[in-house]
């Protein structure tokens, strides 16, 4: 067995691409939402805080560079490394936003529900932390714990035989069945 176990290239392509995307949303949503009301607080579009930065920056960065290197890993402990780091990035979004304001005077500010938005204020706001922090959170962790699964089964061969079997056949003097080489 080698020191380093290769890894196909198909394995782990969706759930990359799909962190790549999620971490995308994860760091940029808090700079674009402005422009069609989805927002927190400031709610001005490419407004920079400490609290977007540890809340949505960092922690959407971590989960982009997770797909990027499980899309791109030759080995199985890169591709897990970067499973973990984007679980991390997932887990971060989901605790993160409770968590930041006892820590720091940095936080998520509150959810900004604009005038003729299509849903009620409450349901808005539902909106807004299941988009920005904790469902966005939870499908990252689905994600990469999909991506860590595909990896973690490829350390082991598919069922079905190594070698190929010989051909068994009913025999009458030597027992009900013996091999039959050719």
């Amino acid at each position: 067995m080698a020191a380093v176990s290769r890894v196909p290239r198909s394995r782990g392509g969706i759930s990359g691409f799909m962190l790549i995307l999620l971490g995308a949303w994860g760091a940029l949503i808090p700079f674009v939402g402005p422009y069609f009301g989805y927002a927190y607080t400031p709610d001005t579009t490419w407004t920079y805080t400490t609290g977007r930065l540890w809340l949505s920056i960092l922690p959407g960065a971590a989960a982009f560079l997770g797909g990027v290197m499980v899309l791109l890993a030759v080995s199985r402990a890169a591709a897990m490394t970067s499973g973990f780091l984007a679980a991390l990035a997932g887990a971060w979004f989901v605790v993160g936003a409770p968590i930041l304001p006892m820590v720091s005077t940095a936080g998520p500010g509150m959810p900004a529900v604009s005038q003729g938005s299509a849903f009620s204020a409450p349901v808005m706001r539902l909106l807004e932390g299941l988009g920005f922090y904790y469902g966005l959170g939870v499908v990252i962790v689905f994600f990469a714990a999909v991506a860590l699964g595909r990896f973690a089964v490829a350390a082991f061969p598919a069922a079905g035989y190594v070698t190929t079997p010989t051909e068994v056949e009913p025999a009458s003097q030597d027992g009900p069945y013996t091999a039959r080489h050719n």
